[in-house]
């Protein structure tokens, strides 16, 4: 059965800058969307890695905003199993945020998550000068709803094409094509995490090294959606034990 959708509410106020010569400027907003897997085969080592490595980044994300005061870096969350439903639907600026664990059950509707993303990316509520959003999209397996559907939708909206598409592969049984789909560029390859080490190097990199180039100054200018909107750093290397994988 289908799980009910929410629409997330208003965008909370964005803060200003500190005070600098000439007075201060208001610091943009950076949307950050978790897209997490909580399908059945999920279950067990899987979950406990995600919930861990989302746990372990928060701290980092909060340095990396606290570092660009022309961000202001907004958190929130979807889950998607037999539906979609946000399991962060305020977006929190990341200093207030707080993760809880997810569970995993039932099927991958991958294809209604991106649909809830690009409703949240709408404009408004989404403001119309911001800063590339990113969305990180964790999976396991294969999309068991229409995907394409839900793609479209998202990249229908201005913010959904422009923003930093990013995918982590779990395990050897993720439908990484799909996962390139989203992605939507070569240049940007899917992360494929086979154990619990490199998932957490992953999310980890996505929610750090990328936040921070996306709420970059440079990241401001509007640039072709058709292209990477933001200069990325190269993702970590993957670890090399073979005995320990998914």
């Amino acid at each position: 059965m289908t799980q009910t959708t929410n629409r997330p509410s208003d965008h909370p106020e964005i803060p200003m800058s500190p005070k600098l010569p000439g007075g201060p400027i208001a610091a943009r907003p950076l949307h950050f969307i978790f897209l997490a897997d909580c399908s059945s085969s999920m279950a067990g080592d899987k979950i406990a890695a995600l919930n861990h490595a989302i746990r372990e980044a928060i701290p980092h994300m909060r340095e990396v905003a606290r570092g660009n005061p022309n961000a202001s870096v907004l958190v929130r969350a979807i889950a998607f199993s037999s539906g979609a439903q946000w399991h962060v639907s305020q977006a929190t600026p990341v200093d207030a945020f707080e993760w809880k664990d997810l569970s995993a059950h039932g099927m991958t509707a991958m294809g209604q998550a991106l649909q809830l993303a690009g409703e949240a990316l709408k404009t408004p509520p989404m403001p119309e000068r911001a800063l590339p959003p990113v969305l990180v999209l964790v999976s396991d397996g294969a999309p068991t709803d229409d995907f394409a559907r839900g793609l479209s939708a998202l990249m229908s909206e201005p913010w959904g094409k422009k923003a930093v598409r990013l995918a982590i592969a779990i395990g050897e049984d993720a439908d990484e094509s799909r996962l390139q789909e989203f992605i939507g560029h070569v240049e940007l390859q899917v992360l494929r995490a086979g154990n619990a080490q490199d998932l957490v190097k992953f999310i980890r990199w996505a929610s750090t090294a990328v936040l921070q180039a996306a709420s970059a100054p440079a990241s401001q200018t509007r640039v072709s959606p058709a292209g990477v909107n933001v200069p990325l750093p190269p993702p970590p290397a993957t670890s090399v034990d073979a005995n320990d994988v998914w």
